[in-house]
């Protein structure tokens, strides 16, 4: 599978370099979040890199549930266990658990459909900023610190009616967003679309530190300082 770019096997377990999910982020998912930046002081992997290795590694169930548990920084060895259990834990070699995962029903290791809604999940999910994430701040009037904006990826969650399909593409759906304090939760539903029909739906959930009030102008600088990065990324790989 694509995915084989973006990741190293030493000593059976599964390493991912700052380069290797730098490039993954901006390419696949075409995400420019600077967590992902190979020289970012918080540097982190990209949670729907971690989301795409699981299904690489055990299908794509007809039920699942992904709990994203830690950052995974520079030099972190996962274990993904040969199992066939219905629920799996991502750990390193000191037993920190990076991801979950639950599943249940029917499932498939098509590698064609499960590439194809890989590529078009992350690619759906690299458009949440700003895109959705901006209008649903506005609504309610909060903001993240632009100097350190903290936007945590909690958990996805996936159900379909079958699996008896080639290809999946994600449409999105009416995102909600809920405000306690400082503390937001975006909680982003898609519908999953097959031959023309709806065969399955989700949610992304989003933790938000949202410390003040929004501010117009400083947000659009903001994301136009965001879209230029991106835009110029983009334009040199052509």
């Amino acid at each position: 599978m694509f995915l084989r770019d973006f990741y190293n096997t030493p000593d059976h377990t599964i390493s991912i370099t700052a380069e290797q999910a730098s490039t993954f982020a901006k390419e696949i998912a075409h995400d420019f979040n600077p967590l992902h930046d190979v020289d970012a002081k918080r540097y982190c992997v990209p949670g729907d890199l971690l989301f795409s290795l699981a299904l690489e590694k055990y299908g794509l169930s007809q039920q699942m549930h992904f709990t994203f548990a830690g950052m995974v920084g520079h030099d972190v060895l996962l274990n993904f266990p040969e199992t066939d259990a219905v629920q799996i834990d991502i750990n390193d070699n000191q037993g920190k658990t990076y991801l979950q995962v639950e599943r249940s029903g029917d499932v498939t290791h098509d590698t064609g459909l499960i590439e194809s809604f890989i590529r078009d999940y992350v690619a759906f999910s690299g458009q949440n900023f700003p895109y959705v994430l901006v209008p649903l701040l506005e609504q309610e009037k909060v903001m993240f610190n632009l100097s350190r904006p903290l936007v945590i990826y909690e958990s996805m969650t996936l159900s379909f009616d079958h699996l008896d399909f080639k290809e999946a593409s994600v449409e999105m759906l009416d995102p909600k967003i809920e405000v306690d304090g400082k503390r937001a939760t975006a909680f982003l539903h898609f519908q999953i679309n097959a031959e023309g029909t709806v065969v399955g739906k989700g949610f992304k959930k989003l933790a938000i530190s949202v410390p003040s009030a929004y501010e117009a102008e400083p947000m659009q600088a903001f994301v136009d300082e965001y879209l230029n990065r991106k835009n110029t990324y983009l334009g040199n790989l052509k």
